[in-house]
């Protein structure tokens, strides 16, 4: 079940980490790198398609009220994504490392979308506070990006900001 059907989580944000597809991890070495990092993060509804690779998977953070829903992208539209952003990048004002990552991108053809959620634990809006950040602790999300990109040889994307990771 997707944590957009769950009335515990609420979504805020997406992030991507964009690969070449042949680097596609399976989802053995994904529980292998994210258990890793012990009871932190907990892995759950893993589908994978027929050869053992990860289509989509989702990660319970509890310890900061944070939980990701990441699925598998590949084709047209991971290379329409690429094209538009950098037909909006301002070049000149990027560092000599994040100028080789956008390079590097343009190489890419998939992607894992990470769908960020927060942890409701209580009614933000009943309470007035709905503009509030809440408990949400960003630590997993950034954690979990750095270790799908690695274990894909890829680069995370905050789409937001158009910052690399």
């Amino acid at each position: 079940m997707s944590l957009f059907e769950d009335a515990n989580y609420r979504w805020r944000e997406t992030y991507f980490v964009l690969f070449q597809q042949v680097n596609r991890p399976s989802v053995e070495s994904i529980r292998k790198s994210l258990g890793a990092l012990g009871p932190r993060l907990q892995i759950r509804d893993v589908r994978e398609d027929g050869q053992g690779n990860a289509e989509s998977f989702t990660i319970l953070s509890p310890d900061d009220f944070a939980a990701m829903d990441v699925s598998f992208v590949v084709g047209e539209e991971v290379e329409e994504q690429i094209r538009e952003r950098l037909d909006d990048l301002a070049l000149g004002s990027l560092s000599e490392e994040e100028k080789r990552k956008w390079e590097f991108i343009k190489t890419c053809d998939a992607r894992f979308d990470i769908y960020h959620f927060e942890q409701v634990v209580f009614d933000q809006e009943e309470s007035g506070d709905s503009d509030e950040e809440g408990f949400l602790d960003p630590g997993s999300l950034l954690i979990m990006l750095q270790r799908l990109a690695k274990l894909c040889g890829g680069v995370g994307l905050d789409p937001q900001s158009g910052t690399v990771i």
